[in-house]
């Protein structure tokens, strides 16, 4: 019987630790997202503002040949 007790009592503390590493795990994968979500955005911004700068009149942009070309 002392050898099931022991086995049982090392199941818990595997079981406890799994607990542990879980948590840690969803705390890092959590941040991680925010993280990624935020870059998203920034880089979502970057790329309006690149695009409105390249549409701007006189902003080196090669124009369009005249109509008589």
């Amino acid at each position: 019987m002392t050898d099931l007790s022991a086995r049982i009592d090392a199941l818990e503390m595997r079981l406890t630790e799994q607990d542990v590493v879980i948590d840690d795990l969803n705390t890092t994968i959590t941040a991680q997202w925010r993280q990624i979500d935020a870059l998203t955005r920034q880089m979502a911004k970057l790329v309006e503002e690149v695009e409105a700068a390249a549409n701007r009149p006189g902003s080196g942009a090669p124009e369009p040949p005249p109509p008589h070309y």
